[in-house]
């Protein structure tokens, strides 16, 4: 990943950031020295969050193969939650 400096955004703006991704999807910024920030283009902001999003779908369906889920009425959730709190607070 190509690296621009705060320096680089101070004197070229914008600018900065548009040539380096017109040749890769993502750049890093760094700050006296140190990476801080990635910057992309929305569409490759998107499809990473998409993949973030299918990612999740997929653990969520292995959960429930795998029977790592609860079934339960609304107040038994909150039911079961205020027992685990109320267990916690204990200790």
């Amino acid at each position: 990943m190509q690296q621009l400096t705060a320096n680089d955004l101070k004197v070229r703006g914008i600018a900065a950031i548009e040539s380096v991704l017109a040749e890769q999807t993502e750049a890093a910024i760094s700050v006296r020295g140190k990476e801080r920030f990635v910057v992309m283009d929305m569409a490759h902001y998107h499809y990473l969050r998409e993949c973030e999003l299918e990612a999740a779908l997929m653990q969520s369906k292995a959960d429930l193969a795998a029977g790592r889920v609860v079934q339960e009425t609304a107040h038994d959730h909150m039911a079961r939650l205020d027992a685990l709190l109320s267990d916690n607070a204990g200790h």
